[in-house]
């Protein structure tokens, strides 16, 4: 899934241009809200929240940063022709879970990497050859997001004798609450993510201009791409952790978590590595060497990449606690680490330090949030049984 954003940036930057990757990141925030609600919602709440992303969408572009030059009308355009495929944007999602707790993983895998071909051919071939500008980048976008829909909803209406399989549906208020009640970790972190890039895309606007945020789309492209390797890994290991939970084995959760943390500490310092040694190459694939666009983004890495050695393990630790259904720990983690430490950074640390300040934002935040991942996991030690956390890393 995050392929479809880091897809796009770099097609829309090759053939539209560095202001067509401005619209994307300004469009974003409200992608960000219609995952994160629909997710608490379903279908029914996305379809809602399209319609009225469409009838108050001027006034949104408006507050989003748009302005009301070419860069707005690229927004307009984008904006436009993904908010109608809301619903398949949701779907998606929920039929990947599906397929992994149906015990079919790979399934699962096969078809988002199919989407992600998909988008990618039709990237190049609407905006390449058919010169579609960023309305090519976005129906490219939605015809990815309808592959894993289509085959989710045939996968499961066929397949009756499976683990899980579409039936009659029964009302269960209290089954509604639990499962909104363990899934709010997600939906504030979605929720965050539109808060703190609308706040990046204003910030940045206001000190450095368009090409400021072009500059911090290609950062936050970048943390796509690493924040998808903690995400999948998590997504896959949660029902594990789930299971022996459980099943009260005690033995294979602390190995798993022993694994877990091993594995996560390791993709964080190769993270880090990549980002420093790799900046320029990076950049370069977002925008020309020696552009403004370019040399503002590779300066921003020196600072902003230093978050990449700390976002791991609290991405991990946040799924960890909704794995063992502790939602309330979960969300708290999710809320304070992407929208109170990272607001404050984006609202503080400009004043304190300039254009710098945007950049060390994530970081701070990263290392705020890592601290308290450690007291989260050495408070709950007694509750879940893993007797001392140090032990478990032995």
């Amino acid at each position: 899934m995050s392929l479809y954003s880091i897809v796009d940036g770099i097609c829309v930057s090759h053939f539209v241009g560095t202001d067509g990757l401005s619209a994307v990141n300004i469009v974003y925030p409200m992608i960000s809200i219609e995952l994160a609600v629909s997710i608490m919602l379903a279908a029914g709440g996305s379809s809602l929240i399209a319609v009225l992303s469409l009838v108050f969408m001027r006034p949104l572009l408006g507050i989003l940063g748009a302005g009301n030059g070419s860069l707005y009308e690229l927004c307009y355009e984008y904006f436009c022709i993904l908010i109608a495929f809301a619903p398949a944007f949701l779907l998606q999602t929920i039929f990947q879970y599906g397929l992994i707790d149906a015990g079919k993983p790979a399934l699962g895998m096969v078809m988002m990497i199919l989407a992600g071909v998909a988008n990618i051919v039709l990237d190049i071939v609407f905006m390449g050859s058919f010169h579609m500008g960023i309305r090519g980048a976005a129906i490219a976008t939605v015809i990815g997001y309808c592959i894993p829909t289509l085959f989710g909803f045939i996968y499961f209406f066929v397949r009756k004798s499976g683990t899980l399989c579409f039936v009659k549906p029964l009302w269960n208020v209290k089954t509604i609450v639990q499962t909104c009640s363990n899934g709010a970790a997600q939906m504030v972190s979605n929720l965050s993510t539109a808060v703190t890039t609308f706040l990046f895309n204003i910030t940045v606007l206001r000190l450095i201009g368009e090409d400021g945020v072009a500059a911090i789309s290609i950062l936050l492209y970048a943390q796509y791409i690493f924040t998808a390797v903690y995400l999948g890994y998590s997504s896959g290991v949660a029902p594990i952790f789930s299971y022996n939970f459980g099943n009260g084995d005690k033995l294979q959760l602390k190995g798993l978590l022993k694994n877990s943390l091993i594995f996560i500490i390791l993709c964080s310092i190769v993270s880090f590595a990549i980002s420093i040694l790799g900046a320029g190459g990076i950049t370069s694939i977002f925008a020309p060497a020696g552009s403004s666009v370019y040399n503002i983004a590779v300066g921003g890495f020196t600072y902003f990449s230093v978050g990449f050695l700390f976002m791991g393990i609290n991405l991990f630790t946040s799924a960890f606690f909704t794995a063992l259904s502790d939602g309330k720990t979960a969300s708290l983690l999710s809320m304070l680490r992407t929208l109170v430490f990272l607001t404050a950074g984006i609202l503080l640390l400009p004043q304190i330090a300039g254009v710098t300040g945007i950049w060390l934002a994530l970081p701070c935040a990263e290392l705020l949030a890592l601290v308290l991942s450690a007291a989260c996991l050495q408070k709950n030690k007694s509750i879940y049984g893993f007797g001392n956390i140090e032990n478990a890393l032995d």
